[in-house]
């Protein structure tokens, strides 16, 4: 299968997608990250490194110091409400505060367009949230995400806790995503989607992010 993980995604000359420079927390920093469009990059590194505090910090809902820059529009400059609608963060666990599923998605019908691919009932926005399994929580927060058309995806462990079957599903998703335009940021344990997703991967050890040209991929 084709991936836009294999595409040439080198910045060169033009302006980057997403410029992340000197981002620094309590844990981490002073860390920089061009993405181009349409470009996945992985991030990996030991329990603790600070991978999911990297990409709260981007959305702005840890503290932190630094300069980003989304198509030329300085994160500054905008209220955070519409920030994070334009880089949607999925967390690692998902969250779910009402008892019913549709409660929970403000563009239901924009979700409902993603949710045969991401091998989801037709109906599952009318469940009860209990009756949801883990991982088709985690396929309605990655539908949820998307309804909103996010220019940058960051994902956390996205498929942690999905079955094989259900990881393609996500993967062809994201793929799609590539091909639209959106850019992602994905932190992930797995080395092979790391190699399948991604067109450069980066290692976030020692407080510092450094590029693992051994995963490279282009």
């Amino acid at each position: 299968m084709s991936s836009a993980a294999h595409l040439d995604m080198s910045i060169g000359e033009n302006s980057p997608h997403l410029d992340i420079q000197n981002l620094k927390t309590e844990i981490f920093g002073p860390l920089s990250l061009r993405l181009a469009k349409g470009e996945c990059v992985s991030i990996r590194g030991k329990s603790g490194a600070g991978k999911s505090i990297f990409l709260r910090a981007i959305v702005d809902l840890d503290p932190n110091e630094g300069h980003i820059v989304l198509d030329g529009v300085e994160r500054a400059s905008i209220p955070a409400y519409d920030w994070r609608r334009k880089i949607a963060l999925l967390p690692a666990e998902s969250g779910w505060w009402a008892d019913q599923v549709g409660e929970h998605f403000e563009q239901a019908e924009k979700a409902r367009e993603f949710f045969e691919n991401l091998g989801l009932p037709s109906d599952v926005l009318s469940w009860q949230v209990r009756r949801l399994s883990t991982g088709e929580k985690q396929r309605l927060a990655i539908a949820r995400a998307l309804s909103f058309e996010p220019e940058i995806l960051l994902l956390d462990e996205p498929t942690a806790a999905l079955d094989p079957q259900a990881t393609e599903f996500v993967e062809e998703i994201m793929r799609q995503q590539l091909t639209s335009g959106a850019s992602i940021i994905l932190v992930t344990h797995d080395a092979g989607q790391a190699k399948r997703m991604a067109s450069r991967s980066f290692l976030l050890e020692k407080h510092s992010l450094v590029e693992d040209k051994g995963e490279k991929l282009i």
